[in-house]
C-alpha cells in the first residue's frame, strides 16, 4: 500500500504510509553473515531430494527481502520465509515449492537473533501485514538503512550520494490513520481483515497495534453490527453477497472518523442499519458512506458513493496545512511521519518566494500546498481526476491562491509546460511505489531545474530512476529515509538532485 491495512491491497495507495535512534551492537548483529548454519536434522528432507510443500526444513536466514520474508539458501534453491529475521536458523514448513524459489513459513526459532523482541506486541502470529512487529525498534532502523544502501551501491552513479540515517517515527504504534479492510465469512461469525498472502483466506484482525485506537473500536462496532443486522457478506467464489470492503479514516485532529462500506450492489435497508448501529456504538464516527463496487478482483471502491450522514468529509491536517478528505481520498497514513518528510522536501526545496515549482504525482495537493507560501506559483500534476479536485478544494481550504492544479498523463503535460515556461526552478517527482517512466524523467530533464526532489516509497525503484537521470544530467546529492511505516519492511525516502 503497502502495508498492513493498505495493509489490505495496496501508495500507499499502502495506497503503501520520524526521532532518530542510534543502533547498538546487538541491532548490527541482525545484518551479520557470520553465524553459522545449524546442521539439518536427519529426519528432516533427505539431500538433493525434490522438495515438497508440507516439507519441513531447518534454514539459515541471511537477510530480509523487500517484502521482510527471510532469505534462505537450501541446495541451490532460494527460500523467502516467513516469521524469520537475519541472523536466526529456523524449522520452516514449506508453503509454495517453485523453480528457483520456494516459500516457506516458520514452525520453530533454532537460533534466535539478539533483535527479536521476547514478547511480541502483536497477538495475530500469521499476518503478514507487519512482518518486522517482532523486531526491536532500533533494529527496524538499521535494517532499513543497510537495505537502502545496498539499493543505490548497486549503481556506479550514486556512489557519491551522501545517506544520511533513517529518521524514525513519531509513533511506533497507533499510527496508520486509514484502514481498507476486506469482509469475509458468514454473518454469524464475520472475519474483518487482511488476506493472508498469496492467497484468499483472510485474517481476523479483531486489535491491530499499528492502527490508531479508534479503527479497532469501529472494526470491532461494525463486526457486532454484522451479526446483529444478519449482513449478508459477499462471496467472490459465488458472487453472492452483499458486504465486501470496509474503509475506516481517522482525523486525528479532531479524534474523528468515516467509515465507508464497500458493497457489491446498491442494497440500502441493511448498510443504513448497520452505518447507525456503528454510530451509536462510536460516537466519533460522524461520515457514513455507501460506496458501490460490483467488479471481479481486488479493486476496493467503486466509482459511485452515497452518503449516509450529513456530513460527507473530515478535515486532517499536516503541520499547519488543512486537507479535507472524502471517501476516496488519498492521505499519508502516518500524519507525523508525513509532516518530517514534507519539511525535508521543503528545506531542500530552498524557496525564496520567486520561484516556480512543478508538483508531479501532486495526489490532493500536500507537497504543494506545503511549499506555496514560499514560492511563487506551484502546478501540481495528477492524472487521478477525484484526487485533482480534492486538491483544488484543499487550496480554497487553505487560502493558497498560487497553486493550480492539471489532470492528465505526466509526461504530456511536462511537454506542454516546456513550451509555456521559460524557466522551471524547482520539479517534486513523487510516483506510485513503480517509480516513474523514462519518458517522463527525460520530460523533467528537458524543464532544466537546477533541483530535482524525488519522493519514494521504494529503495528499489528510486535507486533505478536516479541512475536514469544522472545520465540525464542530474547528480543525486543526498537522500534521506523517513520511516513511515513502522513494523513493516517500507521506508520513504527525499532524494536531493542538482543539475551537473
Amino acid at each position: 500500500m503497502t502495508i498492513i491495512s493498505t495493509l489490505l491491497i495496496h501508495k500507499s495507495t499502502l495506497e503503501g504510509d520520524a526521532l532518530q535512534l542510534s543502533i547498538d551492537k546487538d541491532a548490527e548483529l541482525l545484518f551479520s553473515d557470520r553465524m553459522r548454519r545449524t546442521p539439518q536434522t536427519p529426519n528432516l528432507s533427505p539431500p538433493h531430494a525434490a522438495v515438497k510443500a508440507g516439507t519441513l526444513l531447518d534454514l539459515a536466514i541471511s537477510d530480509l527481502d523487500e517484502d521482510g520474508y527471510g532469505i534462505a539458501h537450501h541446495e541451490g534453491k532460494k527460500y523467502l520465509v516467513s516469521g524469520a529475521f537475519p541472523g536466526e536458523t529456523v524449522r520452516s514448513r514449506v508453503t509454495h515449492s517453485g523453480r528457483r524459489t520456494s516459500f516457506a513459513a516458520t514452525v520453530k526459532i533454532l537460533r534466535h537473533s539478539p533483535a527479536r523482541l521476547v514478547k511480541s506486541p502483536c497477538t495475530v502470529h500469521d499476518c503478514d501485514g507487519c512482518p518486522l512487529v517482532a523486531m526491536n525498534y532500533p533494529a527496524q532502523l538499521a535494517w532499513k538503512g543497510a537495505f537502502i544502501a545496498r539499493q543505490m551501491n548497486g549503481y556506479e552513479s550514486l556512489a557519491t550520494a551522501r545517506i544520511l540515517p533513517v529518521i524514525a517515527s513519531p509513533a511506533q504504534f497507533g499510527y496508520r490513520n486509514t484502514a481498507k479492510l476486506v469482509v469475509a465469512g458468514k454473518h454469524a461469525q464475520p472475519l474483518i481483515g487482511m488476506y493472508r498472502r498469496n492467497t484468499h483466506d483472510v485474517i481476523d484482525m479483531v486489535d491491530c497495534p499499528l492502527h490508531h485506537p479508534l479503527i479497532n473500536r469501529i472494526v470491532a462496532a461494525v463486526r457486532s453490527g454484522i451479526k446483529k443486522g444478519k449482513v449478508e457478506i459477499y462471496s467472490p467464489r459465488t458472487g453472492n453477497g452483499l458486504l465486501r470492503y470496509l474503509v475506516i479514516r481517522v482525523s486525528e485532529m479532531a479524534n474523528q472518523a468515516m467509515v465507508v462500506f464497500v458493497t457489491s450492489g446498491k442494497s440500502y435497508n441493511e448498510i443504513h442499519h448497520l452505518a447507525k448501529h456503528v454510530q451509536s456504538a462510536v460516537p466519533e464516527v460522524v461520515v457514513t458512506a455507501q460506496n458501490s463496487n460490483s467488479s471481479e478482483g481486488n479493486v476496493i471502491l467503486g466509482d459511485h458513493d452515497r452518503f449516509l450522514s450529513r456530513e460527507r468529509s473530515l478535515t486532517a491536517t499536516i503541520g499547519a496545512t488543512r486537507f479535507t478528505l472524502s471517501p476516496r481520498s488519498f492521505f499519508q497514513v502516518n500524519s507525523g511521519g508525513a509532516a518530517i518528510l514534507y519539511d525535508t522536501v521543503r528545506d531542500w526545496a530552498g524557496l525564496t518566494g520567486n520561484e516556480l515549482v512543478i508538483d508531479l504525482y501532486c495526489g490532493v495537493g500536500g507537497i504543494s500546498l506545503y511549499l506555496a507560501g514560499k514560492a511563487r506559483e506551484v502546478i501540481g500534476i495528477e492524472v487521478v481526476e477525484a484526487a485533482v479536485a480534492d486538491a483544488v478544494r484543499n487550496a480554497r481550504l487553505n487560502g493558497i491562491r498560487n497553486c493550480r492544479f492539471e489532470t492528465g498523463d505526466a509526461a504530456e503535460l511536462l511537454a506542454e509546460l516546456q513550451g509555456e515556461h521559460d524557466r522551471v526552478d524547482v520539479v517534486i517527482l513523487n510516483p506510485p511505489r513503480k517509480g516513474c517512466e523514462q519518458k517522463v524523467l527525460e520530460g523533467v530533464a528537458a524543464l532544466g531545474p537546477a533541483k530535482l526532489i524525488y519522493v519514494s516509497c521504494s529503495p528499489v525503484s528510486l535507486a533505478r530512476d536516479l541512475d536514469i537521470l544522472a545520465g540525464l544530467g542530474y547528480r543525486t546529492d543526498t537522500i534521506q529515509p523517513v520511516d513511515m511505516f513502522p513494523q513493516t519492511p517500507h521506508v520513504e525516502n527525499v532524494a536531493l538532485l542538482t543539475r551537473k
